[in-house]
């Protein structure tokens, strides 16, 4: 209730009956709300007295509602303002999550709240209401599509996200009422999502206690059992863990340096996943303890560093430096493993106090720590850097997205050097193509091949700690679509998908164009004497934007090219004289124009094509037996479809060569085909048991149908060749 001595920000609600009655489901005497008004010191007397008018406010909304547990719903939102008073946040952030919940769940409008408590809580808690909409148990597509939304209103305000999280750090609590598919399902949701965006964002303290509240949640049995093992493994090892923590500090003070020397447990979830991962029993998780050493300054760590190799012997490979190069989350320490006593692993942490501070609280610290207000100036502007990034990856649909961002939140991080100095982040696994796409999309577009430390390498080879790296481009490069397959960034993943589908888009408007012009041709029709008016009614009645639109979806079999057409003549009374036409290619139109897999057509063979919807015209040749009954059953399907008369380009065809086994056959058959001037694209080997005869597989490409011809001539000059097939399969791949 506020204090009629205070001054009332023109803010608060005005005075009612209902504000001087104070509450309704809380009473003023409750601890829990006493406490919490108390934590408000920090605050100034106007902001305290719009904070209390929140909590009225928020206790009248929800005054019939209850939680499962049967507690008041005001215990909940009151449990979620005191998580972001211990970040210490300014009064806006706490009066948002005390209301957090009331657009959803009670008939208070954005309006009432914007004139109440100022626009700035009214976007907080619109955005927040936008999150809870989050229903991971849901189709992917709603799921993902939400999943955006949730990442919008981050990009706006990071306050958002920090009362998200401390929203469902209590929710998790409080699950015991909950069914436990209920239960199970928002305990994955919290290690899928909300975990990693807490460890993206800094926030360790955070992330560790949803990951071990989660895991307790989906795994009671495993987390009770190892909670016993680790409770017993306490015990037995106090001694040998005092024994370290007083050997550390008798060894910090030895060389002058004052510092705060701290152990802890490993969290229950961070070791489970280890004993997962290794395939280990508990018995055999030797590092369940870590050890902290706080230290005033960056030159003091090195110093303490040196200090505890001298007390124990490091293990080699296992020193990072993230002082040097933080984490992508600011994270900043020097971490060491060491051989403790009886050949203990001993896990230490050397930092200063403002990176300690940033380590527990990430983005947090800007409003928690006064002295670490610099580096969560610096840690904000990273921050907001990846949020920008993210939602750069808007391209595609909402699945993709989603995919994309999940990558992004599980980032092992690997650094590199670009030739110039500059380091890299980089998840692990990273390849050269995805550091192509973290400099620009156009370096990753026009990517051709990498220099790995000054050797040229392949662009799936995986990026390891220190490799320098130069991106090696060309003008009209483009990207492939096979790089799909080995990239690790979602963001390399987003843009070459979103650059497939502009070049697919592209040619299929210029196929889809060539389509509706040859139907039209075939009515006797041609396309410049349709008018205007008539093409405007085809694109209206489409519901598209343009007529580029419309050739985009025939090329992509989205609609009928002979519907189109006797759509654009229905009105104007053209008459229509049918003719036979067939479609001209050269197979190398695109991705708007395949050929099949299952029978690789080459000129020279007769063929035929099918609009298969999404993915443009795939063409087979006429006695292709995967079609056979398609062509019987759909005709109207079909279109006949003829080689340009000089492609000029090779394609590719399946060989099988039955050979005699005898020493150097493969070499003949070899240059034989490399002699009628062809490539050999890949070759297989398959013997028979009594190693009389060998099965040659080759795939080799050829201009044409005649050439071919020319490659097995030559192979039938050799006399050990029994017997040359063109290979066709039973199902297209």
């Amino acid at each position: 209730m506020a204090n009629p001595s205070v001054p009332v920000s023109p803010l608060v609600p005005p005075a009612s009956p209902e504000a001087e009655g104070g509450f309704y489901a809380l009473s003023p005497d409750d601890p829990a709300y006493l406490v919490f008004i108390d934590s408000l010191d920090y605050l100034s007397p106007e902001e305290v007295a719009r904070v209390k008018a929140a909590v009225r406010f928020s206790d009248k909304a929800h005054e019939h509602q209850t939680r499962l547990s049967g507690e008041a719903y005001i215990t909940h939102p009151l449990s979620v303002a005191g998580a972001v008073v211990e970040w210490r946040m300014d009064a806006d952030a706490i009066c948002a999550a005390l209301l957090h919940d009331v657009l959803e769940d009670t008939g208070v409008t954005k309006a009432e709240l914007k004139k109440h408590f100022g626009a700035g809580v009214a976007d907080l808690v619109d955005g927040l209401s936008k999150l809870d909409k989050i229903e991971f148990a849901s189709h992917q597509e709603a799921q993902a599509e939400n999943f955006r939304k949730m990442l919008l209103a981050m990009a706006r305000d990071l306050r958002v996200v920090l009362i998200k999280l401390a929203d469902r750090h209590h929710n998790l609590q409080t699950m015991s009422a909950v069914r436990p598919d209920k239960r199970r399902r928002i305990a994955r949701e919290t290690l899928e999502i909300y975990a990693p965006i807490a460890n993206r964002l800094g926030l360790n303290k955070m992330f560790r206690e949803l990951q071990d509240t989660s895991f307790r949640l989906i795994h009671p049995v495993r987390a009770h059992v190892l909670g016993k093992a680790m409770l017993a493994a306490r015990g037995h090892r106090k001694e040998l863990l005092t024994r370290i923590t007083d050997n550390i500090r008798a060894k910090i003070e030895e060389v002058g340096i004052q510092a705060q020397v701290f152990g802890r447990e490993k969290s229950l979830y961070s070791i489970y996943t280890k004993m997962e991962e290794k395939r280990l029993s508990f018995s055999q998780i030797l590092d369940i303890y870590g050890f902290r050493v706080v230290v005033h300054d960056i030159p003091t760590c090195y110093l303490a560093l040196g200090a505890l190799h001298a007390l124990y012997k490091p293990v080699p490979g296992k020193f990072k430096d993230y002082i040097a190069i933080p984490k992508a989350n600011g994270y900043q320490s020097l971490h060491t493993t060491l051989i403790g006593p009886y050949g203990t692993p001993v896990e230490v942490q050397i930092r200063t106090e403002e990176m300690d501070h940033v380590a527990q609280e990430g983005v947090a610290s800007h409003w928690l720590y006064k002295d670490a207000e610099h580096s969560g100036a610096d840690l904000q502007i990273r921050t907001h850097k990846w949020l920008q990034s993210l939602l750069e990856m808007q391209s595609g649909d909402s699945s993709e997205f989603f995919e994309n961002v999940k990558i992004d939140l599980f980032p092992d991080e690997v650094y590199v050097f670009t030739p110039k100095g500059k380091i890299l982040a980089l998840p692990q696994g990273a390849t050269p193509v995805d550091m192509a796409y973290a400099i620009h999309t156009d370096v990753g577009n026009c990517c051709i091949a990498a220099r790995i430390n000054h050797e040229l390498a392949p662009l799936r080879t995986e990026l390891k700690n220190g490799d320098v790296v130069e991106i090696v481009t060309a003008a009209h490069a483009n990207p492939n679509p096979a790089w799909l397959s080995y990239v690790k960034t979602g963001r390399a993943r987003s843009k070459i998908r979103h650059f497939l589908r502009t070049v697919q888009n592209e040619e299929s408007a210029a196929l889809g164009e060539r389509l509706l012009v040859q139907e039209l041709h075939s009515l006797g029709v041609p396309a410049p004497e349709i008018p205007a008016a008539a093409w405007e009614r085809l694109v209206k009645a489409s519901g598209n934007r343009s007529i580029k639109e419309v050739f985009t979806d025939i090329g992509l079999g989205k609609r009928l090219a002979a519907v189109a057409a006797r759509r654009l003549l229905a009105e104007d009374a053209i008459p229509i004289c049918t003719t036979p036409g067939s479609l001209t290619i050269r197979g190398t139109e695109g991705m708007a124009i395949q050929l099949a897999k299952c029978c690789q057509p080459i000129p020279g063979d007769p063929i035929i094509g099918s609009i298969k919807k999404g993915q443009g015209l795939v063409v087979h040749t006429h006695d292709c037996p995967v079609i056979r009954k398609s062509r019987s059953h759909e005709p109207q399907k079909w279109i006949d479809v003829e080689w340009e008369s000089s492609p000029g380009t090779l394609f590719e065809v399946r060989l099988d060569v039955e050979v005699k086994n005898s020493r150097g056959v493969l070499a003949q058959v070899a240059s034989a085909i490399s002699d009628s001037g062809s490539n050999i694209e890949n070759v297989a080997m398959e013997g028979d048991p009594e190693k009389l005869f060998t099965l040659l597989h080759f795939i080799i490409q050829v201009g044409g149908r005649t050439h071919l011809a020319q490659v097995m001539r030559n192979l039938r000059q050799i006399s050990q060749v029994i017997r040359i097939n063109r290979l066709r399969l039973e199902s297209e791949s």
